[in-house]
């Protein structure tokens, strides 16, 4: 893993390719969103795993875990769950909650597992991170690959259409004494987020990339990877989907 850079360049600021294998490893991730709902996030699993009717112990694969806080309330639910994640050192803050029934390792999700689980969760958009779209493609096929025969799975994206009107283009978020300068704009079918602080004298920036991915675009893409869709939800409440009102794009399918 790249090690966080201490300044700005000319050639970081546009050089987005495997942003998320450095941004993601960096302290300075983890403190800009240390304020995210944990509650909603419980409701959420709470909602899809009564939705899916999975059995007890059920096999979860949590892709793109993070530090892991959905796949440790998952587990809390009694499902036999890893947690895996691009990122080393998510996953080594993660595995501090291991047990029998919680592991968590580090794992490219264009891979797919030999094992199989009976649900794979990608959840909070961590999907269209990749500076080649057919990656996109990879990571579905993979998915499927690692589904058991009555396995279901799920990703739960942002609602392209609702975020992009509603886009603030620039804010500054002070968290635990630093001031973080966010920029926001649409750029060749994808939202950058180009993201600036200074801290301990040293400037930094960083850039996510995120592939600009409607409904439509996601059913082609599934089409192609013969996977077949069987419901959306528009939040974490699971409510019908609204392409100009949701706020998320959840959808399940096998």
């Amino acid at each position: 893993m790249s090690e966080a850079p201490n300044s700005s360049t000319p050639n970081q600021e546009r050089n987005t390719e495997n942003w998320f294998s450095s941004w993601f490893d960096t302290p300075y991730y983890h403190i800009l969103y240390k304020d995210r709902n944990y509650r909603e996030a419980q409701i959420f699993m709470d909602n899809l795993t009564h939705y899916l009717n999975l059995p007890e112990k059920a096999k979860v694969l949590d892709l793109a875990c993070g530090k892991g806080r959905h796949s440790i309330y998952l587990n809390q639910l009694g499902f036999d769950v890893l947690g895996a994640d691009l990122s080393e050192n998510s996953i080594a803050e993660a595995s501090k909650n291991s047990n029998e029934t919680l592991h968590f390792k580090v794992h490219d999700m264009r891979e797919p597992f030999e094992e199989k689980f009976d649900a794979i969760f990608n959840l909070f958009t961590s999907f269209g991170y990749f500076e080649n779209d057919d990656d996109n493609l990879t990571t579905l096929k993979a998915i499927k690959e690692s589904l058991s025969e009555y396995g279901f799975a799920v990703i739960d994206f942002m609602n392209v259409t609702q975020v992009i009107e509603t886009l603030v283009p620039e804010e500054v978020k002070t968290v635990d004494g630093i001031d973080f300068k966010i920029k926001r704009y649409v750029e060749d079918g994808h939202i950058f987020k180009e993201i600036d602080f200074e801290d301990q004298g040293h400037k930094y920036h960083f850039t996510e990339k995120v592939k600009a991915l409607t409904l439509k675009d996601f059913e082609e893409l599934m089409a192609e990877a013969g996977i077949f869709l069987l419901d959306i939800f528009g939040d974490y409440k699971l409510k019908k989907f609204h392409k100009t009102e949701s706020e998320r794009l959840i959808m399940i399918f096998k």
